[in-house]
């Protein structure tokens, strides 16, 4: 049997191996270590929890044993998909290069760029980093790549499914030609394939096990159910996962939920702390200190149940994983293969629940193709209603229905059914309510009469200047009073106009013209200067009949003379 001792490994990395509990290396160690330490690329393809990371961290800390690091062109590079496992390489790094001298820094995103310039300001030999953080530190002019001798992308294909592979490309394009370069993952894609042929050179391809293979250490079973109703299938399938984990018992020391939508995956975790059970959300758009601090509490043993989107399901070394329960069916079936892997690790057993709808047999026909071999069929616990369990509240606390899950029940049904039910018999029917109709219906008659016809004037035929005399005599009104006057008079008076009140309803009153500009009475005169106009203008410039004639003859005469 071969052993770290064996693999001409530094001495400093064999001790700090020793001190970490590790005597014999896994099956992708034992091939990949010798290649690597050789000089040649790796194309790494082994089942997740089969020890990639420590695959290529061993003979990396051996390579760059001689030699120093220059300000801000580190000596070799890792670049890994998310930042938690960025964080785990790094770990790893922490452990097995403790007794050597090489340094190290973390580029991930939600932390400060100014710690991550001081440390690439410094020199490190090692860079783990995200491909998005990376190029942002290059772009701003803090980094250099031409001095890179080892680099390593792990979970390549994970790289593919989060859009990295142009990033990836150009990264390689910023590299030295003449670098060591080394790809890790479980699966293999086919554009996975075209970038291996492009960047690597003759590699050495170690294959270990087949690809997109389950580990035998991992007991599947895929649980098929059907919603009561299409809009409770969500409420339903939480009451589901709830009796899984329960039917486990204390077998089930912690587990990984899987879920493939992250506001889906702070719902179930509020759902089953609402049921007394020790849950946190992990997505991507927490922030770096609250994944950070939820992982720790993971691994430590404080947090039991973790539930996760995607970002937790490729590469996260949590060796004592008892139980992954993939909430919803992956639609990549990829992914499947990465999130069952999350238990079973290094030669432990561990188990795997999928919970699936009749939706979801597409995708279940995917998988089972992708792994070569059909997934086990499970039952739903006995004695469980799924119908009245669906709730995210305990039974105990449970009060009448509402929300979503009760729309039909207290809006329709109750209606129909309970709403009779406790009705009064004193209470007076429909039947009795007609006489109110009638009195409706005189109402609309009411508002509906005819408005009153105004009175037509007569018009007078006499002379205009005999008309406008009488009318300024007649209706002169009273001079107004002087702006003292004015403040004391009461409301009580009546308009300017001297028009009587009128206390009928508003409807029933005759429509006054005037209000809207249109005022027909066309005989009136219109006098623009009101009771002060002078006495010149209404006096008459007729001339009598006797002043005409004689100014008609003198007119005459004077003609005949000339």
């Amino acid at each position: 049997m071969t052993k770290f001792s064996d693999l001409a490994l530094d001495p400093r990395v064999l001790q700090a191996i020793a001190e970490a509990g590790y005597e014999t290396p896994t099956p992708i160690q034992e091939q990949a270590i010798p290649e690597a330490l050789k000089g040649r690329d790796v194309l790494g393809i082994a089942q997740t929890g089969t020890g990639k990371t420590a695959s290529f961290t061993l003979p990396m800390i051996t390579l760059l044993g001689q030699g120093r690091a220059r300000a801000r062109m580190p000596r070799s590079l890792v670049l890994a998909p998310t930042r938690e496992l960025a964080a785990q390489v790094a770990e790893n790094f922490d452990i097995y290069a403790k007794h050597t001298k090489l340094t190290k820094a973390l580029l991930i995103g939600g932390v400060s760029f100014g710690e991550q310039d001081k440390l690439i300001d410094r020199g490190v030999d090692v860079l783990i980093a995200t491909p998005g953080r990376l190029l942002d530190h290059f772009e701003r002019g803090k980094l250099l790549l031409t001095g890179v001798q080892i680099m390593v992308v792990d979970e390549a294909d994970r790289m593919l499914d989060m859009g990295f592979i142009p990033d990836i490309e150009r990264i390689f394009q910023l590299t030295p030609f003449s670098r060591q370069t080394m790809f890790y993952s479980a699966t293999m894609a086919p554009e996975i394939e075209r970038i291996t042929s492009t960047f690597l050179t003759n590699p050495a391809k170690i294959e270990v096990a087949r690809q997109n293979s389950t580990s035998a250490t991992i007991e599947q079973q895929l649980v098929q159910f059907t919603p009561s109703r299409k809009d409770r299938s969500f409420t339903e399938k939480r009451a589901l996962l709830r009796a899984l984990i329960r039917s486990e018992g204390e077998g089930c020391t912690n587990a990984i939920i899987f879920c493939n939508r992250k506001m889906d995956v702070d719902v179930v975790a509020k759902s089953l702390k609402s049921h007394g059970f020790n849950a946190a959300p992990i997505h991507g758009d927490l922030e770096q200190s609250v994944r950070t601090k939820t992982l720790d509490g993971f691994r430590d043993g404080s947090l039991h149940l973790l539930v996760a989107s995607d970002v937790a399901a490729r590469g996260l070394d949590i060796p004592a994983v008892s139980h992954v329960f993939n909430f919803d069916v992956p639609t990549h079936p990829e992914d499947y293969v990465h999130r069952i892997g999350r238990t079973g690790r290094a030669g432990r057993l561990g188990k795997a629940y999928t919970l699936a709808v009749p939706s979801d047999d597409k995708y279940i026909t995917q998988i089972e193709s992708l792994v070569k071999q059909s997934i086990p069929r499970g039952t739903v616990p006995e004695g469980i209603d799924l119908a009245s369990e669906g709730s995210d509240r305990p039974q105990s606390d449970r009060g009448p229905k509402s929300g979503r899950d009760s729309g039909r029940e207290s809006g329709r049904d109750r209606g129909r059914s309970s709403g009779r039910d406790r009705r009064d018999d004193n209470r007076p029917r429909r039947e009795e309510k007609e006489p109110a109709a009638v009195e409706v219906v005189a109402v609309a008659e009411v508002v509906e009469a005819p408005r009153p016809v105004r009175e037509e004037r007569v018009r007078e035929d006499r002379p205009r200047e005999e008309r406008q005399a009488d009318r300024n005599t007649s209706d002169r009104r009273e001079e107004r009073p002087r702006s003292d006057d004015r403040r004391d008079r009461s409301r009580d008076e009546r308009p300017r106009d001297d028009r009587p009140r009128d206390d009928r309803p508003r409807d029933e009153r005759p429509r006054d013209d005037r209000r809207y500009g249109r005022d027909d009475r066309r005989d009136s005169a219109v006098v623009g200067m009101g009771d002060h106009v002078p006495d010149f203008i209404l006096r008459s410039f007729k001339l009598p009949e006797a002043k005409v004639e004689e100014l008609e003859d003198e007119a005459v005469l004077n003609s005949a003379e000339a």
